[in-house]
């Protein structure tokens, strides 16, 4: 069993691991609290009767050698190391913790069956096993068979196609027996994952779906069909009976995804629900589903996708076919439209109430309920993030950004042709023949160049004119900045800062204008600004370790010589997930590593106390994505906290309502820095989510459209991060492609919600990854220019909402262990890459970041760029 040590308690890994009668566990422990996590996991299994079951773990270079040897003389079986990972490869490290759990538990007594009739975990999960393996002694197959006779305990078969959502709607149906009833019946999931042909293995993966398995109420086992025929595993009858033994009110069987005519669990269970999407193809291919003419429920699940109501509307005609009830209404057949995705899905719960009843009349206990009766059978308050008619988005933006060029190949040949022909004509008016012909053609070629063409050809002539001269002078939110042209090198020779290009031919000069520009016009493609900013050094202090007071003090040494505070933020992992601080072994060793632990208002008050987060020359950064919302809010409260105390130090007394309102207005409306959260980047390759995704985007929009109201310009929203996809295994290609995604879903969900583009857009902030590869030295110009086409020529978005702002941070995955020395190096071109690519900030990693050695950590920093 394998599972990440950041947000699952040890209680639930050793609940899972004592149900699913595993031989080890593996979990990755690299934010921190390791040594306790792994000393209380250890002790817990122990205190359960699982302390045969071996630990092993792993955390990069987090879990320093002398802690190794303490959490090997506590218990564990083995920690790997960096230089482990060096030695023997993942594969060797497998290999290792398959030899170590090579034990056959079947052959292992399950204990007392008094322990099994009297409901214990361990002793079910034990025999469960056994009976698999087919060696469970006959006196206890006879007295389960007893026991389970005694009572009347249905069983609910779940079964359906691969990808429907079955684990998800399983876990809502349980969360609904647990709410509706509660908590008086125990119920028991079989969850059954197919064997691989070939492997020889099995995935069991449904348990990661299931959220409602706290407490002794719910008992969930994994099993393997071990056979490739078919989707009943041998022994489920009798681990069906054993659940009913231990007193279970009711048993789950779920399947794995079925083909059409598989309909093998109707057999072995009491009733059966067959769950699917609306994606089935043509209505004919209804009469292929076997299951169709045994289920005694249908779920349409996934009901927010398109075509969903007519696909119930077939499926019930079809029901209606197969169960020969000609004459009947369709819409009385059992068939609901679900959205298991969507918190408290009425659907879902008007499904629950039919198998309530229909179980009820199979021997189930069960009172009216305290849920309220649903009405219809389907899914009613589903709102999409993403309105259907604009699902396609992303295509479209790829086709705007395609027509833009194509437009850019059409006018740079007509201006090409134009050229030609007039330089044509002023021959042959020299060598004085007749023109009429072609004076003709020439006024036919000027009209194929557009209006626009003709006057960025126009605008150039000035702008090249003025790029010439000793100085140039522009304007960056209602600020003239001028700045030198020229630079003197120490060899005597004088260069401009920005070289102009020498076309003689219109065409590329088109082209040029076009597809690149100077630095600061439209595509943007050299960069968002015409020149790079002197005379600041804007570097960001990043910090966060132990609580607020730590911090804090962290943040004021860090800043003491530096007239600009700029101060980016690192939570620990317990924030990172939204829980509070807690004395407990696997959540205490985690409180303030890695990161400042921040549980209220008053801690965050205390984190930036002594620093004006009004002040224009203050800016806080904030990585923080899940429990972002709360963050941010406990970091507006302490800003306006702040200007409100000194209002009371200032006037000796307490601000009228009038007045409290405008210091409110004014604080917001000031304070400047970045929240990270951004839910989509953690979805696809970081794993900090504690909303579902939809929920999350919902939430963006709320605070985005807050802002908007509130008049927070200088507060950015959101940092759209491509440098943890990029981390997680992307190449320079693909981190592009998923961060710009991300950022256009962002701008549709929130001009779906109403808000205007040019609101909103110039809050939008990135944040990628440069590694080695060569593609990382023109990233920016190509996010920059797709961005700003896209921006412009598809949603209509003025100057500042078509320029894409980003950080870049040197890859933390391209540092080695091994020749460390070579970092440097690695690292020093992979900043003059960003600086040559005008990166608008940069970020470089310590050279010693693949073992965190800590005397080391200050050798590379924050590099200022725009």
């Amino acid at each position: 069993m394998i599972h990440l040590g950041h947000n699952r308690s040890v209680d639930e890994v050793v609940t899972a691991a004592i149900a699913e009668d595993v031989q080890g566990v593996a979990i990755s422990a690299y934010q921190g609290g390791h040594v306790e996590y792994f000393t209380y996991l250890v002790e817990l299994l122990a205190e359960r009767g699982a302390g045969h079951v071996k630990v092993f773990g792993g955390g990069g270079g987090v879990i320093v050698p002398d802690e190794i040897e303490l959490l090997h003389s506590r218990g564990v079986a083995r920690v790997f190391s960096p230089e482990d990972g060096l030695e023997l490869g993942l594969p060797g490290m497998i290999n290792h913790m398959v030899r170590e759990c090579d034990v056959d538990l079947a052959a292992t007594a399950a204990g007392e069956l008094e322990a099994l009739l009297a409901g214990d975990a361990r002793t079910l999960a034990r025999t469960v096993t056994r009976l698999q393996q087919g060696v469970l002694q006959p006196e206890w197959r006879a007295g389960i068979e007893e026991a389970a006779q005694s009572r009347t305990v249905p069983v609910l078969g779940i079964t359906g196609t691969g990808g429907s959502g079955k684990s998800s709607l399983t876990d809502e149906l349980v969360r609904r027996f647990r709410g509706d009833q509660e908590d008086k019946l125990r119920i028991a999931v079989l969850a059954v994952d197919p064997t691989r042909r070939r492997g020889g293995g099995a995935l069991l993966g449904d348990r990661i779906r299931m959220n409602s398995l706290t407490g002794d109420q719910v008992f969930f086992r994994s099993l393997a069909t071990r056979t490739t025929s078919g989707e009943i595993p041998h022994g489920l009858d009798e681990a069906v009976l054993a659940c009913k033994a231990a007193g279970f009110d009711l048993v789950i069987v779920e399947t794995p995804g079925i083909g059409q005519g598989d309909a093998g669990i109707v057999d072995h269970v009491d009733h059966s629900l067959y769950v699917m999407t609306p994606e089935f193809g043509a209505a004919s291919q209804l009469e292929k589903i076997d299951m169709l003419d045994f289920a005694d429920v249908v779920a349409i699940n996934k009901f927010e996708r398109r075509g969903a109501e007519d696909a119930r509307r077939d499926v019930a005609r079809q029901l209606v076919r197969n169960r020969e009830a000609f004459g009947a209404d369709p819409d009385d057949m059992p068939v609901f439209g679900t959205s298991a995705a969507t918190f408290n899905d009425d659907g879902v719960t008007a499904l629950y109430q039919h198998l309530r009843d229909l179980l009820a009349t199979g021997g189930l206990s069960v009172s009216a309920g305290v849920l309220p009766a649903a009405e219809g059978k389907v899914s009613t308050k589903i709102a999409t993030v993403i309105p259907q008619n604009r699902a396609r988005y992303l295509a479209d933006i790829a086709e705007t950004v395609r027509s833009y060029h194509a437009e850019t190949e059409r006018q740079a040949d007509a201006v090409r042709r134009r050229d030609r022909l007039a330089a044509t004509r002023t021959e042959l008016e020299a060598a004085g023949a007749d023109t009429a012909t072609l004076d003709e053609l020439v006024r036919g070629a000027e009209s194929d160049v557009d209006a626009k063409t003709g006057a960025l050809l126009e605008r150039w002539a000035e702008l090249s004119e003025a790029y010439r001269g000793e100085r140039l002078s522009f304007t960056v939110r209602d600020k003239e900045i001028h700045t030198e042209l020229w630079h003197d090198t120490l060899s005597g020779s004088r260069i401009p800062r920005v070289a102009l290009p020498r076309y003689k031919d219109s065409g590329e000069l088109v082209s040029f204008l076009r597809r690149e520009n100077l630095p600061g016009y439209f595509p943007y493609t050299a960069g968002v600004f015409p020149f790079k900013r002197d005379g600041e050094d804007p570097a960001r202090m990043f910090a966060g370790e132990g609580d607020a007071f730590r911090t804090n003090r962290r943040f004021k040494y860090l800043s003491a010589d530096s007239e600009a505070k700029r101060l980016s933020t690192a939570f620990d992992s317990v924030t990172l997930y939204g829980f509070d601080p807690d004395t407990r072994p696997d959540i205490y060793g985690k409180v303030g590593t890695s990161g400042v632990s921040i549980a209220t208002l008053d801690d965050m008050k205390a984190l930036y106390d002594g620093f004006d987060l009004t002040a224009p020359t203050t800016s806080v950064s904030m990585t923080i994505n899940g429990p972002a919302p709360t963050i941010l809010a406990f970091f507006l409260n302490t800003a306006i906290d702040q200007q409100l105390d000194a209002f009371r130090e200032a006037e000796g007394r307490e601000p009228s309502a009038e007045e409290a309102g405008e210091i409110r207005t004014r604080a917001l409306q000031q304070v400047r820095g970045t929240v990270q959260a951004d839910i989509l980047k953690e979805d696809q390759g970081q794993n900090t989510c504690i909303f579902s995704t939809e929920f999350s985007l919902r939430m963006m929009s709320d605070i985005q459209e807050w802002f908007i109201e509130r008049g927070v310009r200088n507060f950015y929203s959101v940092s759209i991060s491509g440098y943890h996809i990029a981390e997680a295994g992307a190449n320079p290609i693909s981190q592009l492609a998923f961060t710009l995604a991300n950022g256009f879903t962002y701008v549709e969900s929130y001009v779906a919600r109403g808000m205007d583009i040019d609101e909103f857009a110039p809050n939008l902030s990135f944040f990628f990854s440069n590694g080695m590869d060569a593609e990382y030295s023109v990233l920016g110009r190509v996010a920059r220019r797709i961005w700003a086409v896209a921006m412009r020529e598809r949603y209509g978005a003025g100057e500042r909402s078509q320029k894409l702002k980003y950080h870049v941070q040197t890859s933390g995955r391209s540092l080695h262990a091994q020749e460390m020395n070579f970092n440097d190096i690695r690292t020093t071109l992979q900043a003059l890459c960003a600086l040559y690519d005008n990166a608008n900030s940069l970020h470089t990693n310590a050279y010693d970041e693949a073992i965190t050695t800590r005397p080391r950590v200050r050798c590379a920093g924050p590099w200022p760029s725009r």
